[in-house]
């Protein structure tokens, strides 16, 4: 068997086997009959603690809070859909969460720099901490207005790189391998330039929307109806 192929049926089986493993964890939290917002609450919980953690400089404990905040953010909305109780109040509550969550990371590493006197990488927090908060409001925003325009709601939509999953990753990845001055560079370079690219997609969705509602409401349109 050539090796590409030999390695794409590995992960093929790798995948099946973690998203077995995974039914496997919601469906026993499930059955236990938690609600999912506790799942949430608990998981700002931790970040709060993880940000406490990297506050005072210990960031490897930081990176432990942060895998199991990022682990319950996964668990609730999964749990919520097994239980039959996904609801647009529990996402909307769980989108603030996460909010609070990014900003408390980022205070936490912004008072521990800050007190070690490293303005630039506290600079560096700062530029990361608008680009986490814009990067979410531009993409939701952006979606807002597109489905306002068309009248419809907006549905598989490339959502691009640096979603929350992403950023937590690296900063946890940061935090347990003590790299974490590359991972504030990318975090204040990249979800920044992804705002810049949601600018110009929202830019060119807008425009085509306003020409098609121009042709619709041209005397031409309006004499072909009638």
């Amino acid at each position: 068997m050539p090796l590409g192929s030999f390695l794409r049926s590995r992960w093929r089986s790798s995948s099946r086997g973690a998203g077995l493993v995974a039914d496997g964890v919601v469906g026993l939290v499930a059955r236990t009959r938690v609600p999912p917002n506790a799942l949430t609450v608990v998981g700002l919980v931790a970040n709060l603690v993880a940000s406490a953690s990297f506050a005072a400089g210990r960031f490897a404990p930081a990176g432990g809070a942060l895998l199991v905040g990022g682990g319950l953010d996964w668990l609730d909305g999964a749990v919520a859909r097994a239980q039959g109780r996904a609801s647009r109040l529990g996402e909307f509550l769980d989108s603030c969460f996460d909010c609070y969550s990014d900003l408390a990371l980022f205070v936490g590493l912004l008072v521990y720099y800050a007190h070690n006197h490293r303005f630039l990488y506290a600079v560096l927090v700062c530029v990361a901490m608008a680009g986490s908060v814009m990067i979410g409001y531009a993409r939701a925003r952006s979606d807002s207005l597109v489905a306002h325009g068309a009248k419809q709601p907006v549905d598989g939509l490339d959502r691009g790189f640096w979603e929350r999953p992403e950023r937590v990753g690296l900063v946890a990845l940061g935090a347990l391998t003590g790299r974490m001055a590359p991972v504030l560079w990318l975090l204040a370079i990249g979800p920044n330039m992804g705002v810049v690219g949601t600018l110009l997609r929202a830019r060119r969705r807008i425009r085509l929307l306003a020409k098609q509602q121009a042709s619709e409401t041209s005397p031409e349109a309006t004499l072909g109806g009638l």
